[in-house]
Formats: structure tokens, sequence, C-alpha cells
């Protein structure tokens, strides 16, 4: 991370520039659907971005569909079974990663029909959002954001990291989810996403991002 240079800019041209990176995107799987992830820890709200660059993208004509997985939590019965504080449980079991790739992978692999569910449970009442299906029209954008995305070998086309500094993190972190901090530095030790995302955008500053370009 020391050795990576980072140019400072404004999130409205960091949103504009993405766009303009993705509109080009060809998926190697030959899958007509480029496929985004926008990675970071709750506090520094990679779903901002990816909300940015859908609005860049629209203006630009070309359809997608950003997608938090906020909205694909298992059950509380199911990620709640060690305690409302269990860090690996939150690193490990608290995403529904199986409904992920069947409910949004799924449908965008070569052959698939585009229509991809958004959202599948409602993560303050904890029941089902019983959302209808989108269709994605071929050549649009899947934009999924959240944290932890780079360690799923989810089939994304181009990745982008919003880094917080550790001290950031904490100041950024709700007090009464700090406990969810050490799944953060563990995220850093195996999966390394500084290095690993296409894209890197540091964001201590909420006022003033910078990224590797």
């Amino acid at each position: 991370m020391d050795r990576v240079r980072l140019e400072p800019i404004t999130w409205d041209r960091l949103g504009d520039l993405l766009a303009e990176r993705v509109l080009d995107l060809k998926p190697e799987d030959g899958s007509p659907w480029p496929r985004i992830a926008f990675d970071g820890a709750p506090a520094a709200r990679p779903g901002d971005l990816a909300e940015r660059v859908a609005e860049a993208l629209r203006v630009r004509g070309r359809p997608s569909l950003a997608i938090g997985t906020a909205g694909f939590l298992r059950p509380a019965s199911l990620r709640l079974e060690y305690g409302h504080e269990d860090v690996d449980a939150y690193y490990d079991g608290w995403f529904d990663t199986g409904a992920l790739w069947r409910e949004v992978f799924g449908p965008l692999e070569p052959g698939g029909d585009g229509r991809v569910l958004p959202d599948l449970r409602d993560p303050l009442t904890d029941r089902s959002t019983r959302s209808p299906a989108v269709r994605l029209p071929p050549g649009g954008l899947l934009l999924l954001h959240g944290p932890f995305l780079l360690r799923h070998w989810f089939p994304f086309d181009l990745s982008a990291h919003v880094l917080l500094s550790p001290a950031a993190l904490r100041r950024r972190t709700p007090e009464a989810e700090h406990w969810t901090l050490p799944a953060f530095q563990r995220y850093e030790r195996e999966t390394d996403p500084a290095t690993t995302a296409d894209v890197l955008i540091r964001a201590d500053d909420p006022r003033h991002p910078a990224w590797n370009g």
C-alpha cells in the first residue's frame, strides 16, 4: 500500500472517470453484462460511489443496477447463532453468498436471462423483501457494493476498493459496531484488498478522496 501513488480527486469526478472506464469493459467469460465490485467497510460507504457511477452511466445512456449485499443477509437465526457480536460469524456467515451466486451472478452468466434479484431480505425486519426480479438488458452493468467482496471469487470484471486507515475506520464506525473491526483487520491480512482491487480509493477524509487512477 505504501508504494501505491494516490492522486487527489473529487467524488463527482471519480464517478465520471469510473463510468468512462467501464463503458467499454468486455467480460472475459463472454457475458454481455459487465460486473463491477465496489468493496469497502460500511463506514467507507462504497454504496455511495456505486450510486454515483450508476448516475454517470445513466447520463451516458448505459443501464446499470446497483445492488448492496446488505440486502442479502442470511436469516438472523443463522447469522446470530453464536451471539450478536461474534466476529467470525460476521466475517464468514452474515452474507448469503449462495443467494448472491444464484440470484445475482447466475442470471448474468453467458446465456443467462439477465433477470437479477435486487435484494432478498430486509436487514431491519429480517423478513423477505419479496422484491421482483429486475431485467438488466445486454450491455447493462451490475454494480455490487458491500464489505468483503474480494474474498469470494465472484466473477467481477473490475473491482474498486474504498480504503480507510484503521484510525479512520474506527472513527467513522458507530461505537455500537466497533466489535466488527477485527473482521476488517482479518480481511486486510487475508485478502489485501488495497492491492487486489483494480482501483483503489482512499477516503480517510470523506471530503477529499484520493485514488490510484
